[in-house]
């Protein structure tokens, strides 16, 4: 394979993904394979602010609102040995300029296999998908929530992936039975649609990009520098063997403001040599499935940059279904559609996309329920589920 340097400059990056960015750079493998990996240079407004992380890491670091990374005492509560346990780790550059977040998401991304009965190409659809938000998400504000929407045309029939800043994750994808097919042929073309939404906010922030490779974490990575402006690097990946996940995970580099140009060199360094040491097609499995925690991917990415660490997270699935919620969609409909549905069926059936719950009600127990429902089913404000 032809010997290529660490990074290219902006005119290869325009060439290989038609985006309009300016000043940026992308990393190639030295094999001929293009990675995931794009680091994208400023363009616009970031949405995280030096204060909002300036509280993360006091959080992190206790009372002190400094974390001393001199030690490897300083770390110990970081480690995740082998990545028995799923972890999103986040930390940032000594002067503030550069955060990391890394993941690791093997044990969610198999209970999600067994709870949907999904094979290889949708659980790896649904894994990345997941990784991106659970990414995305760190450090958002409390009660915020990112969701992440590919409407594609292809047989996957789109996925769906929902996160908050707790790790709190839910997902699913419109066929889990596909058969085996390559990724981007599975998805196939589209538009990325990522929503977020907080109590307070009077309408939720929408963006739109459309789908251009099929691969999850570089549509991704492309709504971030053209929607939201975001200078960022992205790569999320699985490793799934049969049935079983083996590696789930990956990392997002994110350009704050104050970044100088020694900065960003000595992280598109760190990024090439990230690549060199996965060495495989699927950033950063290779290093995940050898153990390589979260922890250890942000020591690589911050290396000379003096890493000062955030905080840490377990992800978990969590579902927000509940009879409630059924009963609220039920009351969208018209009477005479509901009374249709009961002279038919005679009970009322319904099955949560994102965990599998079947919820079965009686005839009786839908218009009792329905009687005494209150408030308006299409004003969420109306509607709090206990």
């Amino acid at each position: 394979a032809m010997k290529m340097n660490n990074y290219l400059k902006a005119a290869c990056l325009i060439m290989m993904i038609h985006l309009p960015v300016s000043n940026g750079f992308c990393l190639r493998r030295h094999q001929h394979l293009v990675t995931r990996l794009l680091f994208f240079r400023k363009q616009g407004k970031l949405p995280f602010t030096s204060s909002s992380l300036r509280s993360q890491e006091k959080r992190s670091s206790g009372e002190n609102g400094s974390a001393d990374t001199n030690g490897d005492s300083s770390l110990e509560q970081y480690r995740n040995e082998n990545n028995v346990r799923d972890q999103v780790f986040s930390a940032i550059s000594g002067d503030g300029s550069v955060k990391v977040t890394a993941c690791t998401a093997r044990n969610l991304l198999n209970d999600m296999m067994l709870a949907h009965t999904m094979t290889a190409t949708p659980a790896d659809a649904l894994g990345r998908t997941l990784v991106c938000a659970l990414m995305m998400s760190n450090g958002m504000q409390d009660e915020q929530t990112l969701q992440i929407t590919m409407n594609s045309d292809g047989p996957i029939r789109g996925i769906v992936a929902i996160s908050n800043s707790l790790g709190e994750v839910r997902g699913y994808v419109g066929s889990p039975m596909l058969g085996d097919m390559a990724l981007n042929e599975a998805v196939g073309l589209g538009a990325v649609q990522i929503v977020k939404n907080h109590p307070s906010w009077p309408n939720p922030y929408n963006g739109i990009t459309s789908i251009r490779h099929g691969d999850i974490d570089r549509d991704i990575g492309a709504y971030l520098a053209e929607s939201e402006q975001r200078s960022c690097a992205l790569a999320a990946a699985t490793s799934i063997n049969g049935i079983l996940c083996t590696a789930a995970g990956g990392y997002l580099v994110e350009q704050l403001p104050g970044a100088d140009s020694e900065t960003l060199e000595q992280i598109s360094k760190n990024l090439a040599t990230l690549v060199e040491k996965d060495g495989g097609d699927t950033l950063p499995t290779n290093l995940l499935g050898a153990g390589v925690s979260p922890l250890e991917i942000a020591e690589i990415l911050l290396d000379g940059l003096d890493m000062k660490p955030l905080q840490q997270i377990e992800p978990k699935f969590t579902c927000k279904c509940n009879s409630d919620r059924l009963i609220r969609a039920l009351r969208l409909l018209s009477p005479a559609d509901v009374d249709e549905i009961l002279e038919k069926e005679e009970k009322i059936e319904a099955r949560c996309e994102f965990c599998g719950k079947v919820y079965s009600m009686s005839e009786d127990e839908v218009r009792k329920e329905m009687a005494n429902a209150k408030g308006d089913p299409a004003k969420d404000e109306d509607f709090n589920p206990q």
